[in-house]
């Protein structure tokens, strides 16, 4: 069984820190947990009117069970160059190159009234038990924005964390960490429980689930500045009361058992301050945990600054819906089969040293 737990800033698999004793150019390595976005790996799509936009070339058809399939082979992979986790979500994450707000497409593990859902379960089930064997972390989102409408209302998306959690720990697998939602502080989210000023009750909530004395480790992820230098042209880290400066919050900091960034569309030195950010609130100061980039881009030069910040980095490659090109526009190839995605593998492996074992 892979477990992961914390300790400090440092992330342990089965109670060692992950690349113990590494450096790279003078820089901690042990303890982060460098990681890959692949939040379709459970995907399907219930809307007859849509699903044809997933169909794969050779087939004409769209099918989670190959996609979840052909995931799970690449795992030992993953691994031995040195990506020790994978983020996923159970409603997924923007499958088309160009975001889109309305999403017609129905893309959820989680029911209106907050019951989840077999078929979802049974492919979530499967993953992880590949991810166990591979010695891989689970990074496993419940909500996504876009996707969180097709939810009845706040006691259902209550019901949904209770469900999910009680679920995880029921699975019997320790190779779970639990992001309650995507980017909570962009102002997409349909219930006000998932935004920046209330997500913290979802973090405690999630927390106060446990079996036999077992609970999950949790937080969620925050936009890191990225979504106002979009809007606004420059990276805006200003507090503004607290809530959308793309920091978590000083609420979330202090219920949550390490912090989730994303650093997106940013240079080096915008990587670096975001973590500095971070680490400056004071409920951080009181309590250190580790910070996890778990989304970037394919600016692999950002992996190097979050390492000299001491933060493990996340790779998201949104590719084009064309079974080859990125990790996230479905249908998804999940091998490492383009320059983009073979950069950051090769990346990973060099600052952990995996390419030397």
């Amino acid at each position: 069984m892979t477990r992961v737990s914390i300790d400090g800033e440092k992330f342990l698999i089965d109670g060692t820190p992950t690349h113990k004793g590494r450096t790279w150019k003078g820089h901690q390595v042990e303890g982060l947990l460098f990681n890959n976005r692949v939040v379709q790996a459970i995907f399907d799509d219930e809307n007859p009117e849509t699903r044809h936009q997933w169909v794969y070339p050779d087939t004409g058809v769209w099918d989670p069970e190959r996609n979840l399939e052909e995931f799970c082979a690449v795992l030992p992979e993953y691994k031995a160059n040195g990506c020790d986790a994978v983020t996923i979500n159970l409603q997924g994450g923007m499958p088309i190159t160009k975001t889109e707000t309305v999403q017609p497409w129905l893309n959820t593990a989680i029911d209106p009234e907050g019951n989840l859902k077999s078929a979802y379960l049974h492919r979530l089930d499967r993953l992880l038990k590949a991810a166990d064997i591979a010695g891989v972390v689970v990074i496993v989102g419940l909500y996504y924005f876009g996707q969180d409408k097709y939810i009845s209302d706040e006691d259902a998306v209550k019901r949904g964390v209770i469900n999910a959690c009680d679920w995880l720990l029921k699975s019997g697998h320790e190779n779970i960490l639990v992001e309650i939602n995507n980017e909570a502080d962009i102002p997409h989210y349909t219930h006000d429980v998932l935004m920046p000023g209330r997500v913290h009750e979802l973090i405690a909530l999630a927390k106060s689930r446990s079996l036999e004395g077992r609970r999950l480790l949790v937080a969620t992820s925050f936009a890191g500045g990225a979504y106002h230098m979009r809007h606004n042209g420059v990276l805006d880290l200003s507090d503004s009361n607290g809530l959308q400066n793309g920091i978590p919050t000083e609420d979330v900091l202090e219920v949550s058992d390490f912090a989730l960034v994303h650093t997106n569309e940013m240079n080096m030195a915008n990587t670096r301050e975001v973590v500095r950010r971070t680490r400056e609130r004071e409920a951080f100061k009181r309590c250190p945990m580790p910070v996890v980039i778990n989304e970037d881009s394919i600016a692999v030069t950002n992996l190097f600054a979050a390492v000299e910040e001491y933060a493990p980095w996340g790779y998201y490659d949104q590719g084009d819906n064309n079974y080859r090109d990125g990790y996230q526009s479905v249908p998804v190839n999940w091998a490492i089969n383009t320059p983009s995605k073979r950069s950051f593998f090769d990346a990973v492996a060099e600052v952990t040293g995996a390419k030397s074992r």
